[in-house]
């Protein structure tokens, strides 16, 4: 069994947070950062375990940007998040 790294983006929006993986292209919400973020990793296992029923995980993840040809027991994207931050940009014309 191998194990995947992914990277995760939480937000606050209302009284809610939503965890949000870019890669995957899945989300999840809670009341809270912990439910919001192990509602998400529950929503990731449910869409390996659907892709591994189809025949097509390998594809999913590949097209995802994993190298599954890999000896490691983790696999993991080449690219790292170093900076999350909010930008404020002139509208012009508005």
């Amino acid at each position: 069994m191998k194990n995947l790294v992914v990277p995760e983006e939480i937000w606050k929006e209302g009284n809610m947070y939503t965890a949000y993986c870019p890669e995957l292209d899945v989300a999840s919400c809670g009341r809270d950062i912990e439910e919001a973020r192990n509602n998400l990793i529950q929503v990731i296992e449910i869409q390996l375990e659907e892709t591994a029923r189809l025949g097509t995980i390998k594809t999913f993840l590949e097209e995802a940007g994993y190298d599954l040809n890999t000896s490691q027991s983790t696999l993991q994207l080449d690219k790292q998040v170093i900076s999350f931050n909010q930008l404020t940009v002139p509208i012009g014309g508005f």
